[in-house]
């Protein structure tokens, strides 16, 4: 019989095949970002959609429906600085963008589309589009 010898960094290799690697993300890499969480519900004719964008002024929201699609964009600036005295010991900024968007199964009626923004909460209402209806020609 013959003497079969395994290289023990091959099976290292096999054991790692399919392994899917990802960088790995550390705190300092990724500051505190905002992240728009969104509800989307519907009846029968709407679509009604609750956004959070906590921290980003009214004036700096932006909605743009076409057809099926709808986003939603946000511009956010912060600043925190800590002082003793006249001395600045820590000075943090962010300024960032958020969006999301999204493709619902009906077209949304642009003309009567409604947003609303509260506490943080945007608030969209989405009618649908009503569906041109076939009409019947006569022929002569």
């Amino acid at each position: 019989m013959a003497n079969i010898a395994r290289d023990p960094f091959n099976q290292i290799d096999e054991l790692f095949k399919g392994l899917v690697l990802r960088p790995m993300r550390f705190a300092m890499d990724a500051p505190d970002r905002p992240q728009m969480k969104i509800d989307v519900s519907r009846t029968d004719d709407t679509y009604k959609v609750k956004a959070e964008l906590p921290g980003v002024p009214k004036e700096n929201i932006n909605v743009s429906i076409e057809g099926h699609d709808v986003m939603i964009s946000g511009e956010t600036r912060s600043e925190h600085e800590e002082k003793q005295g006249e001395e600045v010991i820590r000075s943090e900024r962010y300024v960032g963008r958020v969006s999301r968007s999204f493709t619902l199964p009906h077209e949304i009626d642009e003309e009567k589309s409604q947003a609303k923004y509260e506490n943080g909460v945007l608030e969209l209402t989405l009618p649908k589009k009503n569906r041109r209806q076939t009409k019947k020609l006569s022929v002569d």
